[in-house]
């Protein structure tokens, strides 16, 4: 087998010019991949958090607590024993929920794990994510107007091309009508 014969310096510049000798650099691999591992260690370490707590609080303490209380914030430990959850009260609420320690903190560890929450800190505070839960109003059919006086209205809108704009003119019109009737 004949060797063969090595390229000049020209020939060796030419090549590397146009070929690569070794692969190219690889992209970094995306950062939850490398963060997956170490955020399910830190869960698996300390729990979950107040987030948690604050997404799922009416399902964890009822609507009536729910309504009353809101999370603040987890303090966790420095010793490793239980940590203490920090509650915000709506105004003089913070007696009957005083009351109700024992039952909130057997919810809270139901759903953090056992042992998870050793105190409650009560803070009288206004509420962050109050949301009202009144029911939506009924809305009552409007009475149809009078006879007499839909025909005039449908008269006046006769010259009204059809379509969405006389529709809405002509609901408009009705509006108008019975606050007039009301009055």
């Amino acid at each position: 087998m004949a060797q063969r014969p090595l390229p000049s310096s020209r020939e060796a510049a030419d090549i590397l010019a146009h070929k690569r000798t070794r692969p190219g650099p690889r992209s970094l691999p995306p950062a939850g991949r490398s963060l997956g591992k170490l955020l399910k260690d830190l869960d698996a370490r300390f729990g979950q958090g107040p987030g948690a707590l604050q997404a799922r609080w009416r399902e964890i303490v009822g609507p009536e607590i729910g309504r009353r209380t809101e999370p603040v914030r987890l303090i966790r430990s420095r010793t490793g024993e239980a940590a203490t959850l920090e509650l915000r009260v709506a105004g003089a609420a913070a007696l009957l929920i005083q009351h109700q320690t024992a039952e909130i903190m057997a919810r809270v560890n139901l759903f953090l794990g056992d042992g998870a929450v050793g105190k409650l800190r009560i803070v009288q505070g206004p509420m962050q994510l109050t949301r009202p839960e009144r029911p939506s109003p009924i809305r009552r059919r409007a009475p149809p107007l009078d006879a007499a006086v839909e025909a005039q209205l449908a008269q006046a809108m006769g010259l009204a091309a059809d379509g969405p704009l006389k529709a809405a003119l002509l609901e408009l019109g009705r509006a108008v009508m019975r606050q007039r009737s009301n009055r």
